[in-house]
């Protein structure tokens, strides 16, 4: 029996579903389409051309604090990294705070910490049976910061209110810190760093993707291949160049959503699901500049409203490869989705005019740089950033992957297996997509 098997998508999770098949049956035909002209996926990136010479931004905010000795080990091997003790600062109201804020609150004037500690001190909303975020935020901390810190921040990072999200996402990703810790994050700026990875990592050359270089050598990846339509009965793909591929297996890391169109007859309880799948997409506006101080941290949070960017990260700050010499560099990430549309934010205006303007205005109001700074700008849109988890969420996608697996398709990757995942976790999903086939010499 012949074992031609077809990865779709060359990110982070296909690139390591092909490497792991490879080792595993050497024997097999293995074939990566790419629909854009590049791999790495969401660990992928671009290069702005200045006069100083070129700067490189991944696409958002990449950095690698991986637990498992096996993807370490991947990973390190392919790219020596530059490792970073992860210290991201938040700004709210012209005041810039440690992270987490919940916990350092010493640059607050004393009117407002007095407010947050007595609400958080006296909080009594319910701890127990928490069905939203909302909910849980208002257990954890108390009505005034909750609606002065995370409901803003929630609104402009996931695109919709903290009560219309579940809490299966929240993990250890939000800090819930004893009174001791918020008294003493209140009366001193001396605090330990409560922020829950304790060691960041980034390739000492090449960029983001580079820790997974070596495996994408490794493997054919033919770009510039979008699927149109994949016929499950007859096993052909055909791509929208009109060309089409056969297959006996097929891993795809194509989101769920798309896939549950383009595959033939998808029943309408399948397509109902597939269009309740709700994920974020993020505007990104990027900034080079001829001054190498002007990035203070690796990143930061944005907790006004008026400022549309909720997320800035400094790809200069991670390594310096990623600019000229003697310059640095930030990227501003704005999130919106089909339940808050960009033009919707930015009222009907021309995204890209709107957002550089808008970003390089904020920046020189809060400080950050001058407009003489700047020496190239970038804007561009990524369609994906990530799942929105709203209440239906997991049933919705347990009908779509069903369906799939059921069409004997492999689905990996964070819109893949439509969930949270880290690069990592990813490289993971890739994993085990390629274990979870058995072929046969």
């Amino acid at each position: 029996m012949e074992n031609k098997i077809i990865i779709l998508g060359a990110g982070i999770a296909g690139i390591s579903a092909a490497y792991h098949i490879q080792k595993k049956y050497p024997y097999a035909q293995i074939k990566v389409f790419e629909k854009t002209n590049d791999w790495g996926g969401l660990c992928g990136g671009f290069y702005v051309a200045s006069s100083l010479g070129d700067f490189w931004f991944d696409h958002m905010v990449h950095l690698s604090f991986a637990d498992n000795a096996y993807v370490q080990n991947i990973f390190h091997t392919s790219s020596k990294p530059i490792r970073h003790i992860p210290i991201p600062t938040n700004y709210y109201n012209n005041i810039w705070l440690k992270h987490p804020a919940q916990n350092n609150l010493y640059p607050l004037p004393i009117e407002e910490k007095i407010a947050v500690l007595k609400d958080m001190i006296n909080n009594k909303n319910k701890k127990e049976n928490l069905s939203n975020f909302e909910e849980w935020l208002y257990a954890q901390y108390g009505n005034y910061f909750t609606e002065n810190f995370p409901l803003k921040y929630t609104r402009k990072y996931w695109s919709v209110e903290a009560k219309d999200l579940s809490t299966s996402w929240v993990s250890n990703r939000l800090y819930t810190p004893s009174l001791e810790e918020i008294l003493q994050g209140a009366m001193s700026d001396q605090t330990p760093n409560t922020y829950y990875a304790q060691e960041m990592r980034y390739p000492e050359s090449g960029h983001y993707r580079s820790f997974f270089q070596t495996l994408k050598e490794q493997i054919d990846i033919t770009y510039n291949k979008e699927v149109s339509m994949i016929d499950t009965q007859k096993k052909i793909i055909f791509f929208s160049d009109n060309t089409q591929e056969s297959y006996n297996h097929l891993i795809s890391t194509i989101p769920i959503t798309i896939m549950a169109k383009i595959t033939d007859k998808a029943p309408k309880e399948v397509i109902y699901a597939a269009q309740n799948l709700k994920a974020t997409s993020t505007a990104i506006v990027s900034l080079g500049f001829k001054k190498n101080d002007i990035a203070k941290n690796l990143w930061f949070y944005i907790y006004d409203e008026d400022k549309l960017f909720a997320r800035v990260y400094s790809p200069s700050f991670k390594s310096p490869n990623n600019a000229p010499n003697g310059c640095s560099s930030l990227q501003a990430e704005i999130y919106f989705s089909d339940l808050k549309p960009l033009n919707v934010i930015i009222n009907n205006q021309d995204p890209k005019t709107y957002l550089l303007n808008h970003t390089i205005d904020n920046f020189i109001q809060m400080g950050i740089c001058k407009k003489e700074d700047i020496i190239c700008q970038d804007f561009r849109i990524l369609p994906y950033a990530n799942v929105i988890f709203t209440h239906n969420m997991e049933s919705n996608r347990s009908i779509v992957l069903k369906y799939l697996a059921d069409k004997k398709i492999i689905s990996c990757g964070r819109f893949g297996e439509w969930d949270y995942l880290w690069s990592d976790q990813s490289f993971l999903s890739g994993k085990n997509a390629a274990e979870k086939l058995e072929l046969k010499k």
